[in-house]
């Protein structure tokens, strides 16, 4: 079996697609929408110049990699430009702080919404009210599930549903790209950094002051809660001091995306495969994660998981206008029926 997957792997297309991959054509659509942003604020920005040859870098490899596979036309090309293009959203996500720091803050007014509409701040309370070391680890846990997640469900697809890879790929990184629009025109930092700017007795009092353009220049943030001996909170903790930035919170991308990918994996196999309840499992502490560990306001984790069955079968009905799936098994057998 893996000799023969090894040789599919391998196998030269024989009517490989000529122009770019569609999610392809997403990265460069957010590269240029975003090109115009900095040239709109050009003095405002730290380091302009920089974010351009970033753009600049990201549409050459793009281009290097869609010439590599027109030399080589096989399955593990296609799989390398997915992986390539995935693995820049880890570039692509701190790049929205540099994006929206040159607009006002606007963590106060979303503290202020969550203490009008629920009366607390959930954000700081509820790893107060379940300090329990499994508890902490169950959450840690949900929340490091983000990126393994959608490894998982594009590898799925690519190894079962090879026909549905690109149309899957293209919803997910479309998904992303939306999030990351919205996260550069809504400055919103999110509890661990609101509240570590403003303080965490002022946040108890039910004071939120506008802290305007203070995270432009700082990114102090809260220790994260919980028990800080378990395996899965150091890992948290390890890719907070990798790429955090004081972005990205409303609405939640992680629950969002988690969403999306609920719904990719429900649309493989239905409800009645493994990596359906995989992904449900996850996606149950997903949720709550967001909230306990401090990264997002409950009201941005409600906004992910609207947001998120939005996007999904809004850019599907975009996917079937614009892309063209690799006839599956099941295709050539409706031809089959349909001749007879």
């Amino acid at each position: 079996m893996i000799v023969n997957w090894l040789i599919e792997l391998f196998k030269i297309e024989k009517e490989p697609k000529r122009g770019l991959m569609s999610y392809e054509w997403v990265v460069l659509a957010y590269a240029l929408l975003t090109l115009l942003f900095i040239f709109f604020t050009y003095t405002k920005l730290q380091s302009p110049e920089a974010l351009i040859v970033g753009r600049l870098r990201i549409v050459a490899m793009t281009l290097a990699l869609w010439l590599v596979y027109r030399l080589v036309p096989c399955k593990l090309t296609i799989l390398a430009r997915m992986a390539a293009q995935m693995a820049l959203l880890a570039w692509w996500y701190p790049d929205t702080y540099e994006l929206n720091r040159v607009l006002p803050n606007l963590d106060h007014i979303f503290a202020t919404w969550e203490q009008t509409l629920i009366g607390c701040q959930p954000a700081l309370l509820f790893s107060l009210h379940m300090p329990q070391a499994w508890f902490s680890e169950l959450m840690n846990l949900g929340y490091s599930s983000y990126y393994p997640l959608l490894v998982v469900v594009l590898l799925y697809y690519f190894a079962y549903r090879y026909h549905e890879f690109e149309r899957a790929t293209f919803i997910l990184l479309s998904s992303f790209f939306i999030y990351y629009v919205l996260f550069v025109l809504l400055p919103v930092a999110g509890p661990q950094y609101y509240y570590a700017a403003i303080g965490v007795d002022k946040v108890a009092a039910g004071v939120f002051p506008d802290v305007g353009n203070y995270f432009n220049q700082h990114t102090e943030i809260l220790t994260s809660p919980g028990w800080d001996g378990g395996f899965f909170y150091q890992l948290v903790e390890s890719a907070h001091d990798a790429g955090e930035r004081p972005t990205a919170a409303f609405p939640s991308s992680h629950v969002g995306v988690t969403t999306v990918i609920l719904l990719l994996a429900w649309h493989a196999h239905s409800r009645r495969h493994w990596l359906f309840w995989l992904v449900l499992f996850f996606f149950v502490l997903m949720f709550p994660a967001t909230v306990y560990t401090q990264a997002h306001y409950l009201i941005d984790a409600i906004a992910g998981l609207l947001t998120g069955i939005l996007f999904y079968y809004l850019v599907a009905w975009i996917a079937q206008k614009v892309t063209m799936p690799v006839k599956g098994p099941a295709s050539h057998k409706n031809k089959r029926k349909s001749r007879k």
